[in-house]
């Protein structure tokens, strides 16, 4: 099992920006899926965006905004957060799958699919 942990929340007014780190211990991102999460408070937890052999898949919320990447060097995968705006306010998690294949729409984006969950990371936008 791979361990994850996430750095780079915090507090950032509208419209700035913020990149969330997740360094990974135990196996090598290039060789999983790799997902980033998000989970406000009092709602479920929900897809922000993945990266998967070197292709990348962002939520429509997110989509022109936030950027997810990965540097295979250092093992770790940023999410980059421009733009942001108070509903983009959550705990962020990142999170990471050994599955080849998934069955079913929307498979890859659910949180059944990742095996491996890092703590989070609190991100709040003030408006």
């Amino acid at each position: 099992q791979v361990q994850l942990v996430e750095s780079g929340g915090g507090l950032v007014q509208t419209g700035g920006s913020l990149r969330l780190s997740c360094a990974a211990s135990g196996r090598a991102f290039s060789n999983l899926a790799v997902g980033w999460f998000r989970q406000a408070s009092g709602k479920e937890r929900e897809f922000v965006a993945r990266i998967r052999w070197n292709t990348e898949y962002h939520a429509d919320s997110v989509k022109g905004r936030f950027t997810i990447s990965i540097d295979n060097a250092k093992n770790t995968v940023y999410l980059q957060m421009n733009s942001l705006k108070p509903e983009d306010t959550a705990v962020y998690y990142c999170a990471a799958s050994t599955k080849s294949y998934c069955l079913g729409y929307g498979c890859y984006e659910s949180v059944g699919f990742f095996e491996s969950w890092g703590q989070g990371t609190q991100v709040t936008v003030s408006s």
